[in-house]
């Protein structure tokens, strides 16, 4: 082994890389070669404005990315050390990854590393069945070992108390249009290696729905088809709200959810009550936890379905260029 990754090497992991989930699936993300080590950057091409205007989002993204890479290296036979935001004169440098001593792969990183590529976010409706305490306390064990907190909110007042908390956010948000617009300029309605497909955008909201959803284009359901009455919805905190806090919850969220879909569960991801400042307040006290919520999902069984497209790994590298 030389004395750094190879471009092939970042290659490979970056596939693994870009499955990663993000806001409305602007997949903002470059990765590069630096030194002989790989560096995970945010894309400021690829900003939301008016979604994430403190680049909250992009940064929870590329947490995400990163937690991908980690894995792809480490079932290659090439862990790595992972420095957070290393240089302060480059802000959007999230993470640099040197090479670690090879060791072969743990049967944990294996399995979470085959659910890479069948995680996907299911917006549609889920089956009524509950998710099991062990697979409630495996997702707690993810968060943790990514040194976040995961809470779940059980019984119904929680959930109903949280469901207000969620549907006020949702409203302070899509009464500005600028998110309107935002929102809809990366709907798909064709295929597309970005953004959210009609296909993946859920059913359309209705005034019963217990929890709300942003719409991306999806069609009216069918009579009965109603979301389940009993969510279980998590709420993934860091204990502090910094942006390497938010790098951390990214590659916490991405473990929860590659855990969940090994589990055979289905996630979908609702972070209205993050954006809106009061709203993550709220439900902080709500929940009498230190530290900041960052991502609340909804966890359940659900029908099969795939994952949206992704760009080309060609188009987010950065590779040295060789002078001869």
């Amino acid at each position: 082994m030389g004395s750094g990754y190879s471009a092939e090497q970042l290659r490979v992991a970056a596939t693994d890389a870009v499955r990663a989930p993000s806001l409305h699936n602007v997949q903002p993300w470059r990765f590069r070669l630096r030194d002989g080590g790989i560096e995970v950057l945010v894309d400021a091409a690829r900003r939301l404005p008016a979604t994430d205007p403190s680049g909250w989002g992009a940064r929870v993204a590329c947490g995400a990315a990163l937690f991908n890479l980690r894995l792809a290296l480490a079932v290659a036979g090439a862990p790595a050390t992972v420095r957070l935001r290393p240089y302060p004169s480059e802000p959007d440098v999230v993470a640099r990854l040197v090479p670690d001593l090879p060791r072969r792969p743990t049967p944990v990183e294996q399995s979470l590393y085959a659910a890479i590529a069948r995680r996907f976010s299911n917006r549609a409706p889920f089956w009524p069945d509950p998710v099991p305490a062990d697979a409630r306390w495996q997702l707690g064990e993810a968060a943790r070992a990514e040194f976040c907190w995961l809470e779940l909110l059980i019984g119904v007042s929680a959930v109903n108390a949280f469901a207000e908390i969620a549907h006020s956010a949702h409203r302070v948000l899509e009464r500005d249009p600028a998110y309107r617009a935002e929102r809809e300029a990366w709907v798909r309605a064709a295929h597309a290696p970005d953004g959210v497909p009609v296909t993946a955008g859920g059913p359309l909201a209705e005034p019963q729905d217990l929890l709300p959803s942003r719409s991306f284009g999806g069609r009216p359901r069918a009579a009965g088809r109603d979301f389940e009455p009993e969510p279980l919805v998590a709420v993934l905190g860091s204990p502090g709200n910094t942006a390497i806090d938010q790098v951390v919850a990214g590659q916490a969220l991405q473990r929860v959810l590659l855990t969940a879909t090994d589990a055979g569960l289905s996630v979908s991801m609702m972070s209205q009550p993050v954006e809106v400042p009061s709203a993550r307040e709220q439900l902080r006290m709500s929940l009498g936890r230190f530290g900041t919520p960052q991502m609340v999902m909804r966890i359940g069984y659900g029908q099969p379905g795939r994952p949206t497209p992704r760009r080309m790994v060609d188009e987010v590298l950065d590779l040295p260029v060789h002078h001869g």
